[in-house]
């Protein structure tokens, strides 16, 4: 480019010419070749001129080198000499950088024995173990099941329709240190975090930007108001937006269609107790143990990170999370096949089962899928198209029971998870004052401080789970009104347990029920038009006739 001196600098370029010096910001905004619309300065000597207009209109371009010319005290043929320069370079850079953005993403490429050892994981006959003993090396302590499910539920990702997780806890528990330690494990052309999305943000994706990708969101508040893309992204795996533009021909405009293609997984975390409830049915939701016990583990690994050990530990990290990007990208999106569908049994007590048992279904695809590099990989034609599939085995159904029975079954209640751990603290907390009192347990009475004080939870977090289990009727009212202490009855009687009781065996498959009862029994009870109550499909049973004397949880009788 004869006669320029270009200097080229993060967010602008300066090009000299002659005694004239220009400066040229907003050149990666311009991503098509139709239109150049720049932020452009001139400076000669002390004096400028700077406007913002587009280039390839002769009337603004002209109006633009008639008043600098003005200001500078310039030949107007010498500008818009310069101009015509400057337009030559600029548009062979803007043609650059269309070509890298339209240019496909280049795969990373692994040596001999990078791939190797990523085999040697995938053939590990106790992969899931090992992946859970690997999150322990990269620095996340504890949470084993929930390590586990959200690993699985990023493989789930190269299914056709993905699993969706949300992490809820109180705030500084520890729920984005469990996100990004399981997308840690996950190639980054592979997964789009932020940390927070406008409305529209989604619609204007590229067309394959989210296919079969994780989509983490950083707080689920961040989000709220692209929540209705994130539904339809979640149950159709694809978005369509029909936006107005000018055709630059015409200057009419046309309605032109947007297409977002999914699937996709999504990752969100949240310490809101009430969540969208459109969009939380969609997910797993996965809850942080805030007990002292992981408490003090994280504090014994954090002591422990300030070591030379700890130093260690860290290199250690790295090539564990090169290993894990590694096995990822030789997971095949394949068809699963679970040769025992049929035999499975879910609850259907609720209409929202119908969701619950799709992500029951899908969980036992990922554990598949996770082993396909364990098991023969089969092949199938049909109506001329070949179609590859691997197996689902009794062991995949084994592991998805079990995780079902933390992260689905316990979904099903009408108790979010923070609020039913809260239930249990309660429970446990009235068994032990009844026994310690040698009192019945329904004549314990307490009082949010009571609560408080024995769960070491914050007054805010328990005012929204108390009134949850108030409005549930969970917890019955006393006194109130004008200076009248509140305090409140456990309406329920406490096991030690609020989990579904162990599901019953269906051989060749597992079969998951409604707590308390049998398939079998509750389809008789469906052909015989009877209803299924509450207390019948719980642990949980409403206690009888209440005496006219208590006792508070301080011993005070009332």
């Amino acid at each position: 480019h004869s006669g320029l001196t270009i200097d080229e600098r993060p967010h602008e370029v300066r090009v000299q010419v002659g005694d004239r010096q220009w400066r040229i910001r907003g050149i990666a905004k311009n991503t098509s070749y139709e239109a150049l619309r720049l932020n452009l300065m001139v400076t000669r000597g002390e004096a400028y001129f700077v406007d913002v207009f587009e280039v390839y209109l002769w009337r603004q371009r002209t109006a633009f080198v008639k008043q600098a010319a003005s200001v500078l005290k310039v030949d107007e043929a010498i500008l818009d000499s310069d101009i015509g320069k400057l337009l030559l370079w600029l548009e062979e850079r803007i043609h650059q950088l269309i070509e890298g953005v339209l240019a496909p993403t280049e795969k990373t490429e692994m040596t001999g024995e990078a791939r190797a050892a990523a085999l040697e994981l995938l053939r590990d006959p106790k992969l899931t173990e090992r992946i859970v003993a690997d999150f322990d090396k990269a620095g996340m302590v504890g949470e084993e099941d929930n390590k586990l499910m959200g690993y699985l539920a990023a493989v789930s990702r190269k299914l056709e329709a993905p699993l969706a997780v949300v992490i809820q806890s109180s705030s500084a528990a520890g729920k984005s240190s469990l996100m990004d330690a399981i997308l840690r494990f996950i190639p980054e052309e592979e997964r789009m975090q932020f940390s927070a999305m406008t409305g529209q943000s989604l619609f204007y994706m590229g067309e394959t930007d989210l296919s079969h990708k994780i989509l983490a969101i950083a707080e689920e508040e961040g989000a709220q108001s692209a929540s209705y893309a994130l539904k339809l992204l979640q149950s159709e795996h694809q978005l369509t937006i029909a936006s107005t533009g000018k055709d630059p021909s015409t200057g009419r405009l046309n309605t032109e269609p947007y297409y977002v293609k999914g699937p996709v997984m999504i990752f969100m975390t949240t310490t809101a107790i009430d969540v969208d409830e459109e969009l939380l049915n969609r997910c797993l939701v996965l809850t942080v143990d805030e007990g002292p016990r992981q408490t003090s583990a994280i504090h014994e690994r954090q002591r422990e990170q300030q070591t030379l050990e700890g130093l260690f530990q860290q290199q250690d990290r790295d090539a564990v999370v090169e290993l894990h990007q590694n096995a990822q990208r030789l997971i095949e999106p394949l068809f699963v096949v679970n040769p025992f569908a049929k035999s499975l049994r879910f609850a259907h007590h609720a209409t929202r089962t119908r969701r619950d048992h799709m992500k029951y279904l899908t969980l036992i695809r990922a554990i598949a899928l996770l082993h396909q590099h364990q098991r023969p990989i089969k092949e199938v034609e049909r109506h001329g198209r070949t179609t590859r599939y691997v197996e689902a085995t009794e062991a995949d159904i084994a592991l998805a029971d079990r995780l079902a029975k933390s992260f689905i079954l316990s979904s099903i209640d009408e108790l979010p998870p923070q609020t039913l751990r809260l239930l249990e603290l309660v429970g446990a907390m009235v068994t032990e004052e009844a026994k310690r009192q040698g009192i019945e347990k329904s004549a314990v009475r307490f009082s949010r401080k009571d609560v408080r004080q024995f769960t070491k939870w914050s007054d805010s977090a328990l005012k929204k789970h108390v009134s949850r289990l108030e409005g549930l009727e969970y917890f019955l009212v006393h006194g109130g009104g004008s200076r009248r202490r509140m305090v409140y009855e456990l309406a329920y009687n406490y096991e030690g347990n609020w989990s579904p009781p162990e599901a019953i065996w269906s051989p060749p498959g597992h079969a998951l029920v409604t707590p308390g009862g049998r398939p079998d029994s509750l389809e008789k009870n469906a052909q015989n038009g009877q209803l299924v109550t509450l207390s019948e499909e719980k642990h949980i049973r409403r206690e009888p006739a209440r005496k006219r004397t208590y006792v508070k949880a301080n011993g005070h009788s009332a």
